[in-house]
Parts: structure tokens; sequence; C-alpha cells
């Protein structure tokens, strides 16, 4: 186990070299029963704010109507 450890312990000593350091996140768990269901309760609050931004609306019609940018 040390030789594991050793290794991880030189990697990161050359990631924080080049100038990166390590970071935790948290992130919900999709996992738990309710994951699915906060999703979609999320969702629709998303979505009526959306529904009821009339400059955001006409900002997206109008980003459709000049296309697709050619390459």
């Amino acid at each position: 186990m040390a030789h594991v450890n050793q290794r991880v312990q030189k990697h990161r000593e050359a990631l924080r070299r080049e100038g990166l350091r390590p970071v935790q996140i948290w992130v919900p768990d999709t996992r738990r029963p309710d994951f699915a269901e906060e999703c979609r309760r999320q969702c629709l609050i998303v979505a009526q704010a959306d529904s009821a931004d009339t400059a955001m609306q006409q900002f997206m019609d109008e980003a459709l109507a000049d296309g697709w940018p050619e390459e």
C-alpha cells in the first residue's frame, strides 16, 4: 500500500509544480431515491421563469432567426 501512496503523492506534487491545486466539490447524490423528483421540481421552476422572461424569449427567437454561423 505504501507504494501506491508514494505514486499518488508523486503525481500530486507534479500537478502542483504545473500550477494546479486540488479542490473538493460536493455534487448531488444521484443514487438518492428523491433525486429524480428534485430534478423535475427544479426544471419546472426554471421553465416557469423562462416563460415569464419575455426579453430572453425575444433574444432566443432573434438568435434562431439569424441561423447558425457557417464554418
